[in-house]
């Protein structure tokens, strides 16, 4: 099940950059890598009812609650976007994210696939990013590795992972993680091409625009005018 707010999109906004995979697809890893690289980027601490992993610290990965104080929550309007994963909630706070956005800031979020479907439902210029294990056996492993669930929860995150990999077709990008570099490298360039397009940055550089006597409203309409000639 899940659940949205409602939230108006301008392109005006910082850049929101949505990152999802199956549990134990490495997406963290990367949107680690990134937020240490990637500079006026920030990352979006998710709401969740699970129990902190051994490595966990309320408030940097997750902001831990219980289930009663999540619902609430709920009914109160606070989450972007919230989901049941496999028995826990996780939600994004909108004031979080519509307040990053309003002062012009990047953000990235990692959600799950569900939560991913809401916010592109949501927000028309949101960037959604699949990242891809590269085999089953592999993410199988990884799971294993890491040692955090129980056998039960285990067996299902394993059967829903290709449901889960079937929502790539859904999403703007897919970055195959079989090499931790490769793949980090591929999501900030993402981002930094994002960033580049002419609709994101016009206000910004309406200064220059103006300096040639052309305003943002005309560069749009000067490429259909020109109907593909070469200047």
């Amino acid at each position: 099940m899940s659940n949205e707010a409602t939230q108006d999109s301008r392109t005006t906004n910082g850049l929101l950059v949505v990152v999802s995979s199956p549990s134990g697809g490495g997406k963290g890893t990367l949107i680690d890598r990134v937020l240490k690289t990637v500079p006026g980027i920030s990352y979006s601490v998710s709401f969740t009812t699970r129990a902190p992993r051994v490595t966990e610290q309320n408030g940097r990965e997750y902001f831990f609650v219980d289930r009663s104080t999540f619902e609430q929550m709920i009914e109160r309007g606070e989450f972007l976007e919230w989901a049941d994963v496999y028995g826990q909630l996780y939600g994004t706070s909108a004031k979080q994210v519509e307040r990053e956005r309003a002062a012009g800031h990047d953000i990235i979020l990692e959600i799950d696939v569900q939560g991913a479907a809401s916010i592109r439902r949501k927000i028309s210029d949101a960037v959604s990013i699949f990242i891809l294990p590269p085999s089953s056996e592999l993410l199988r492993n990884r799971l294993r590795a890491r040692g955090t669930d129980s056998a039960e929860a285990l067996d299902k995150r394993l059967r829903g992972a290709p449901s889960e990999v079937e929502q790539y077709r859904n999403f703007q990008y897919v970055i195959l993680n079989d090499d931790i570099n490769r793949a980090s490298h591929q999501l900030a360039s993402v981002i930094y091409s994002e960033r580049a397009r002419r609709e994101r940055q016009e206000v910004s550089l309406r200064h220059v625009l103006e300096d040639f006597g052309v305003g943002p409203a005309d560069l749009a309409g000067t490429r259909s005018s020109n109907n593909g000639v070469n200047e």
